[in-house]
């Protein structure tokens, strides 16, 4: 039997996952007052538990759409939004329809290899809002360098679509080249490390993720494609925190040494450095908390599997173990800083006791 072949046209969404950090925190109330948004709850169909929901809800707001140059599609108008979390972190979603043959669906995904352009859309869409809404920011900081994106190639099921078996099995390559943002041909081996992780409801459903984008066949979706935006983001903070704590254990180190060579008064000459170590440990340790506890995806329901194969893919556990190990560096330096400040406290106490002593025996000799 020859394999069923993809029909002339696939019918679909892209959708476009852009995440920023804005700083430290952001106060949500605050930040409803000053724009109007609508509080988003995460959408759920009955094989969502209620148990799994936001907390605390993030503000979600629209964006006017976003004109963008596609190849294939040509000049589309984006429809935008922008959702915010408490730890000041904003994912912009933009959602493209097409029709457009496999073919040239494939040349768009090799085109998107290269998300510089839509990145710098994304940051100049959001610009207005983020102006509006820095009363709200605490500690507020952006980096030009700092985003992260995730393609999501939506394929309505039906009208002609094979299905998601035979997608596999005898489209595999199309689907590895999707999700591989490749235009051309890829071996079998990187076909089969494409298509290694994926997931499937019903017969008629597939999402097939990778590092930088993944394909659904599905059409009530919603809650797998926030799963996706919240993974996306989350990855975008570890990597801020991580670098954060690059540069923080390097000046960390290098306050030890000055110590060293200080003298008087020694407990001075260590408060600055363990006071920044203290709040460099809260802080970290505050951001990782925030980041994981957000939204909650544990136990075998669809979106913790779903949030599985995304933080695999994302290698998620170990960027945190990163983080960990970096923390526990920093807990290390903190410690010889403080023993250090006792150890020197202690020294010179013990100088001001003989000091009293000398004194006293001088004085003594003077007057007999």
């Amino acid at each position: 039997m020859s394999p069923a072949p993809l029909p002339a046209e696939l019918a679909g969404t892209l959708h476009l996952h852009v995440a920023f950090d804005w700083g430290d925190e952001i106060d949500l109330e605050q930040a409803r007052r000053l724009v109007p948004a609508e509080v988003h709850t995460l959408p759920r169909r009955r094989r969502t538990p209620t148990s799994i929901a936001y907390r605390p809800a993030p503000l979600r707001f629209g964006l006017s759409p976003l004109p963008l140059e596609l190849p294939e599609a040509g000049s589309v108008q984006a429809a935008a939004e922008a959702t915010v979390f408490d730890f000041a972190a904003v994912s912009v979603a933009l959602h493209v329809p097409f029709r457009l043959p496999p073919a040239g669906l494939t040349r768009l995904a090799g085109w998107l290899a290269d998300p510089g352009p839509l990145i710098r859309a994304a940051r100049a869409a959001l610009e207005p809002l983020h102006r509006k809404l820095l009363p709200a920011v605490q500690s507020p900081s952006r980096r030009d360098d700092l985003s992260e994106e995730y393609v999501v190639f939506q394929v309505s099921a039906g009208g002609g679509v094979p299905s998601p078996d035979c997608l596999l099995a005898e489209h595999a390559a199309w689907l590895a080249g999707l999700v591989r943002l490749e235009a051309g041909p890829l071996s079998l081996e990187e076909v089969a490390e494409a298509l290694r992780l994926r997931l499937r409801y019903s017969p008629d459903d597939l999402l097939v993720p990778d590092w930088a984008a993944a394909v659904l066949v599905d059409q009530d979706c919603e809650e797998t494609l926030q799963t996706i935006e919240f993974a996306n983001l989350q990855l975008l903070e570890f990597r801020h925190i991580d670098d954060r704590l690059d540069a923080s254990v390097t000046a960390a180190y290098n306050l030890i040494h000055p110590l060293v060579r200080s003298w008087l008064p020694f407990w001075r000459s260590h408060a600055r450095p363990l006071r920044a170590l203290g709040e460099l440990k809260v802080e970290a340790n505050a951001l990782v908390e925030r980041t994981e506890n957000v939204l909650k995806l544990v136990g075998d329901q669809y979106l913790a599997r779903v949030y599985r194969l995304l933080s695999g893919r994302f290698h998620l556990a170990e960027w945190e173990q990163s983080i960990r190990r970096k923390l526990e560096v920093v807990e290390g330096v903190y410690r010889v800083v403080s023993d250090q400040a006792e150890h020197y406290r202690t020294e010179f106490l013990e100088v001001i006791v003989i000091v009293l002593i000398l004194t006293e025996l001088v004085v003594a000799f003077f007057r007999h």
